[in-house]
């Protein structure tokens, strides 16, 4: 990219239009390449408010995007509440495939675009909606529960969807409707093991992975460790066990990011995508993040270019059919339904639990 791309400049009007911005992201951004992108998102802003829009932009969207054009930021269930909330005629997803569809879910009414539809997700694209009506075969009367991490066609035959802040909670509800010890838990299977050793309910898994979260190790933990003995170390509970048990605390991106906004850690590693910790550091500045991390390549797949590109022509709009829609949009609400947990769940504790085994399919 270069100065003048797509008819734009870095005038001193973009740079006072700027200037709050780039105070933000300045020690993640190079001024070099601030100068090219502070033209796209001066335009991006302009245009949201000629079109009556709002992005969306989720913890794993790179600095430029979350801090310079996101209306609204967090994990993908609370970006999804705010679509609906929102008096925007048009939502523009900065995230991935499933994110778009479950603001369509809750927003039908609303025009949803996504700037790249090959913005996908390993753990989305492990299961389908057969599969699901397959082990409904197998497991008669045992209650679905769906990450939300899913497609709307697999949402539509779940009977409640989860958040790896409320998977416990939500297992724990679907249990006692159903008059069960068993739940299916859906797709992630290191999510489904960390939530067993969080209840007494048996929990059947499914084989999906996060190809970001499943590449950490137990060793990567103690490498850590070793060079930066004072860091807090954070994981997501979409890392396998063996990395759960050997961190000082994990919990999903909304609480990962609570945890470090309010301690403010001198010292901090995010297991976890590479960009959520670039988004934290701008709210937390006395803290030294340390990598490792993980790229995410569907994520990066946004990029201000394609945004821009998404509000000038409306590509690409994310449509569902009826029926699925309105199938997950009840597996969804179910869950909105639920009184919020007292605390979100915390998954570092399976280090104080005896191992429990889940049945995987």
């Amino acid at each position: 990219m270069a100065d003048g791309a797509l008819g734009l400049d870095f005038t001193p009007a973009v740079e006072a239009a700027t200037e709050a911005l780039w105070e933000k992201v300045k020690t993640k951004i190079p001024p070099l390449e601030w100068r090219l992108q502070a033209p796209l998102i001066a335009e991006i802003n302009r245009l949201k408010r000629e079109k009556g829009a709002v992005i969306l932009a989720h913890n794993y969207m790179t600095p430029e995007i979350f801090h310079g054009v996101g209306d609204f930021v967090g994990d993908s269930l609370a970006l999804a509440r705010e679509a609906a909330r929102t008096d925007a005629k048009v939502i523009v997803q900065a995230g991935v495939h499933f994110m778009a569809e479950t603001s369509k879910i809750l927003s039908p009414d609303k025009t949803v675009l996504i700037p790249d539809l090959r913005a996908g997700c390993s753990l989305a694209s492990s299961i389908t909606g057969a599969d699901v009506r397959l082990i409904r075969q197998r497991y008669p009367g045992v209650p679905v529960v769906t990450y939300v991490n899913t497609t709307a066609e697999v949402k539509a035959e779940t009977d409640i969807c989860c958040t790896s802040a409320n998977a416990v909670q939500v297992v724990e509800a679907a249990a006692k409707a159903a008059g069960t010890d068993r739940v299916i838990l859906l797709p992630d299977e290191f999510l489904a093991r960390n939530v067993a050793r969080q209840t007494s309910v048996r929990i059947i898994a499914w084989h999906g992975r996060c190809e970001v979260h499943e590449r950490f190790g137990a060793d990567d933990i103690r490498q850590v460790r070793e060079s930066w003995p004072d860091a807090e170390i954070l994981a997501h509970p979409e890392c396998p066990a063996e990395v759960l048990e050997l961190v000082d605390f994990a919990g999903s991106t909304a609480a990962m990011t609570e945890y470090v906004t309010r301690r403010q850690p001198r010292r901090v590693v995010m297991v976890t995508e590479c960009s959520m910790a670039d988004n934290v550091a701008a709210d937390a500045p006395g803290t030294e993040f340390v990598r490792p991390c993980n790229l995410c390549p569907h994520m990066k797949r946004i990029s201000l270019e394609n945004i821009l590109e998404a509000l000038r022509t409306g590509r690409h709009e994310v449509t569902l059919a009826a029926d699925i829609a309105e199938r997950a949009r009840a597996a969804v609400q179910r869950m909105i339904d639920l009184p919020p947990p007292a605390q979100p769940a915390r998954y570092d504790l399976v280090k104080a639990r005896r191992p429990v085994d889940v049945e995987l399919i």
